[in-house]
């Protein structure tokens, strides 16, 4: 007979996002009456300051020893509730989390009795898992004091500065002959009218300078083992060397590739349609009047959203969905440099700015409304009927629909037309299968949580920063790459790491060694050893994720997942499927 614990339940209204639609003090009035549980009651948001409080407060004078709290999601505020219970003397590990909202107010808002009763059985089960929960300690590993940055871009050279300023030491890689990326090549940026090759420039003198940072070009990661804190990886140069190197952290920030238009998408492929990349080098190399091919330009065409917020059609079966964010700002920011342009070689260029939609936020509004105040011309068209750009009499004409006129079809005959292509996910392949960061279903890399972990990924260890995550413009890049920079700081400054406890044990009575574990782990972390007079598996805890592939296919059921293990999922089953009587 075991003693009965005494469990703290309690159920969160969410503001509304709960309560609306499941009645959570029925929900805590029926648990209450359940064995092992001491006390149930609902706040309004458990999240809260106060709601804390008097949690901690009410652990203490109760004497809790377990605690259950049905709410939101656990992607938002496991961590939150697990520092509440420590705060409170109780091991966070015997907490338990209930998913309230998303697996039950936000799927049956239609029947509120039965979301309810639904409830009362996922919160019964969460009591049932809670009471089988004991005491655990977070495994603590030492960190090495050393970063990898993968991507000499500015967001990966900025990353590489503040890191050295830390007094850590960093090795940047960059897989192309010389750093800078994008920014190298663009040439004068809004809203601040920084010059890219300037600013490259400048952030690669204090990267050669800084005598905590190595950087390597024609490099690429090839290799990674190891585990949060202490990696090890292989770094190939110029194709043929390889070089080890041991570091704590990887803050990944290999940047995008813009979109390359399909062959006679907005007349790509006629001469005279470039993309605003072609269009800026040709206002930066010009020593004159601006000129195509030797033909004086008088009229010039922007189409926006070229590649980004693509719909699924025969021409496009893997459409493009996402906004690329930069583009409006930097084609906007375009025209006036178009109109600096004419002022300074006196001869006039009419330019004529085809949009979907604005997308100018934030201060960045003040770069739209100067490329108005300059002379810019903005049509609006519908994504139901795009411009088309055909060539006729030697010049080039784009026919569109300006749906601020009355849906009015005006033809437009232009010298230039420039295509503002958006950003699209690197390819990666083989960095891809080194690294196994999750990517979102744009493509780019994810990041765990975009509010609690914006820049920490599902690899322990590894942080996203820049356009490889997504979409950025430049000050939004570097932001994020300072982000994983305060994120690795923190975690290699401390010198040592806790990793969570909730990882594979095996029983090694009944394991026999038959290597199916390994080969379902995705991380690695199982490897072979000798006990006793037999050969059996053991973990390698610093690499275990506990996400259980190896459970199932275990022919002699001799593994189990802490926190997961098969006596706590019978009894939820069990519980959850208890009947309510009605009260």
């Amino acid at each position: 007979m075991t003693n009965k614990r005494r469990i703290g339940v309690y159920v969160c209204h969410c503001g509304g996002n709960i309560s609306d639609h499941v009645d959570v003090k029925d929900v805590a009035r029926t648990l209450a009456g359940e064995a092992d549980v001491e006390v149930a009651r609902t706040h309004l948001f458990a999240c809260s300051d106060a709601s804390q409080q008097e949690m901690i407060d009410e652990i203490k004078d109760r004497k809790l020893d377990g605690l259950v709290i049905a709410s939101c999601s656990p992607k938002l505020h496991t961590f939150t509730f697990r520092a509440m219970a420590q705060r409170a003397g109780l091991n966070p590990y015997q907490y338990v989390h209930v998913n309230l909202r998303e697996q039950c107010s936000w799927v049956h808002g239609g029947d509120k009795a039965a979301a309810t009763a639904k409830g009362i059985n996922i919160v019964r089960a969460g009591v049932a898992k809670c009471a089988l929960t004991h005491p655990l300690t977070p495994l603590r590993i030492e960190t090495q004091p050393r970063v990898l940055v993968v991507g000499a871009g500015v967001a990966g050279m900025r990353a590489a500065i503040a890191l050295a300023e830390m007094g850590l030491s960093v090795f940047v890689i960059e897989r192309e002959n010389e750093p800078g990326g994008w920014t190298s090549q663009v040439g004068w940026m809004g809203p601040d009218h920084q010059h890219g090759p300037e600013v490259v420039a400048k952030l690669l003198k204090e990267v050669k300078n800084h005598e905590n940072v190595v950087l390597y070009t024609n490099a690429e990661l090839t290799a990674k083992s190891g585990h949060i804190g202490d990696f090890t990886v292989t770094i190939r140069l110029c194709g043929e060397k390889d070089l080890t190197l041991n570091v704590g952290a990887i803050v990944v920030a290999t940047g995008f590739t813009p979109y390359e238009p399909r062959d006679g998408e907005y007349g790509w492929g006629l001469p005279g349609v470039v993309t605003l990349k072609e269009f800026r080098q040709l206002l930066e190399e010009g020593d004159g009047p601006l000129t195509y091919r030797g033909v004086p330009v008088r009229d010039v065409g922007f189409i926006y959203c070229v590649g980004s917020r693509q719909t699924e059609s025969e021409d496009c079966p893997e459409p493009n969905t996402h906004c690329s964010r930069f583009c409006c700002m930097a084609t906007a920011f375009s025209g006036s440099l178009l109109h600096e342009h004419e002022k300074k070689f006196g001869r006039t260029i009419n330019q004529y700015h085809l949009y979907r939609d604005v997308r100018t936020y934030g201060r960045l509004e003040t770069v739209y409304a100067k490329a108005r105040a300059d002379g810019a011309l903005f049509l609006r068209w519908d994504p139901s009927d795009p411009p088309r750009v055909e060539q006729r009499n030697g010049r080039l004409a784009v026919k569109v629909k300006d749906t601020l006129l009355g849906d009015e079809e005006l033809e437009i005959g232009a010298d230039l037309v420039v295509l503002a292509t958006g950003m699209v996910p690197r390819k990666n392949g083989a960095l891809d299968d080194v690294l196994k960061i999750p990517k979102s279903k744009d493509g780019f890399y994810n990041e765990i949580h975009i509010k609690l972990r914006p820049v920490e990924t599902a690899i322990d260890g590894v942080c996203i920063a820049g356009t490889s995550q997504g979409p950025k413009n430049l000050a939004e890049s570097v932001a994020s790459s300072l982000a994983a920079v305060a994120r690795t700081g923190a975690l290699l400054k401390k010198g040592y790491v806790d990793l969570e406890p909730l990882v594979a044990k095996i029983d090694t009575s009944k394991c026999v060694w038959c290597n199916e574990c390994l080969k379902a782990c995705p991380y690695g972390a199982i490897e072979r050893v000798l006990y006793g007079d037999k050969e059996v598996a053991t973990v390698i805890e610093s690499s275990c994720k506990g996400e259980g592939a190896c459970v199932p296919i275990c022919p002699q059921d001799a593994i189990v997942i802490e926190g997961y293990r098969d006596d706590q999922i019978v009894a939820m089953i069990d519980a959850s499927l208890k009947e309510t009587v009605p009260a």
